[in-house]
C-alpha cells in the first residue's frame, strides 16, 4: 500500500450500487478479505473517511459504518493522532502462570515498554491482605504501559515486596517483570487470579488510545512462589479489541 494509505482501487471496481446489498456492507467485506488475505498488512494505515468516500463516490456515513464493523471485529483500530489501522493479530492468552511479556514475545509480537512510575510506597488494605503484610508497611509499585507491535495492549500495575527488584529503570523497560524476579532468583509456582471488566479511567482511555470509558478487561493476579510467599500483586487493565483470555474446561 501506498504510505498515504490510498486503499488498492481495484479492491471497490465491482461494486453493486443498485442491488440488494448495502453498499457499507460490500466495503466491509473486501476490506475484511484483503486484511485477512494480508493484501492489506498488518500494521497499515488507512485513508481517512472523507478521502475514501470521495474516491468511491459513497457518503461518508456509508464509510464509517463499514470502517466501524471491521473495528468492532477486532480488524481494524482507530489510534489518536493517528487513524485508522489494520491491527496486529490479537493476542488469545491461556490462563496460565506466564507474563504478558513472555505470551508477546512467543507470539512474535514485539513486546515493549513506557515506563510510567517506580516509588516506594504504604500498602493499601488491599495490597496488604494480598502480599500478607501489615497494612502501611512498604511496597514497591510499578505501574507500566505495555506495547506489542508498538501499539498499546495494557497499562500493568504491580506491587512487590521492596527488596525483592532492584532493578533499574532501563530494565523495567526493556525486560517482563516476571522475567526480571526469575533473574534474581525468584521462582513463581502458583497464582490466583480473577478476570473482570469495567469502563476505562480518562488517563487509561488515553494511554491505551481507546475513546473515552470503553470497556476494558481486566485482570487482578496475587502470584506465590516456591514456599508459599507472595512475591507479587498485580492489577492490570487491557483493550478488549487486542486481547483475550483462553480457558480450558475438563469435566470431572
Amino acid at each position: 500500500m501506498p504510505d498515504d494509505g490510498r486503499l488498492p482501487a481495484d479492491l471497490f471496481l465491482d461494486l453493486d450500487r443498485s442491488g440488494p446489498v448495502p453498499l457499507y456492507f460490500q466495503v466491509g467485506s473486501r476490506l475484511e478479505e484483503a486484511i485477512r488475505s494480508g493484501r492489506i498488512p498488518p500494521g497499515s494505515r488507512l485513508e481517512n473517511e472523507i478521502a475514501l468516500g470521495e474516491r468511491l463516490s459513497l457518503s461518508r456515513p456509508t464509510i464509517r459504518r463499514a470502517i466501524q464493523d471491521l473495528v468492532d471485529k477486532g480488524l481494524l483500530v482507530r489510534r489518536r493522532g493517528i487513524g485508522t489501522q489494520v491491527v496486529h493479530g490479537p493476542v488469545s492468552r491461556k490462563v496460565e502462570l506466564t507474563s504478558l511479556w513472555d505470551d508477546l514475545q512467543a507470539g512474535s509480537q514485539g513486546p515493549s515498554t513506557k515506563l510510567l512510575d517506580r516509588t516506594t510506597v504504604g500498602a493499601s488494605g488491599a495490597v496488604a491482605e494480598a502480599l500478607g503484610v501489615p497494612q502501611g508497611s512498604a511496597v514497591l509499585h510499578i505501574r507500566r504501559v505495555r506495547f506489542a507491535d508498538d501499539a498499546p495492549m495494557a497499562v500493568l500495575e504491580n506491587y512487590l515486596p521492596p527488596e525483592l527488584l532492584d532493578a533499574t529503570d532501563e530494565e523495567l523497560a526493556a525486560h517482563g517483570l516476571y522475567q526480571l524476579l526469575r533473574m534474581r532468583g525468584v521462582t513463581m509456582r502458583v497464582a490466583k487470579q480473577r478476570i473482570g471488566a469495567r469502563a476505562a479511567s480518562r488517563e487509561e482511555s488515553k494511554l491505551l488510545e481507546i475513546d473515552d470509558l470503553a470497556p476494558v478487561l481486566t485482570m487482578s493476579r496475587t502470584a506465590y512462589d516456591a514456599s508459599g510467599r507472595a512475591v507479587e500483586y498485580g492489577t492490570h487493565c487491557y483493550r478488549p479489541d487486542r486481547y483475550s483470555f483462553e480457558v480450558t474446561l475438563v469435566d470431572k
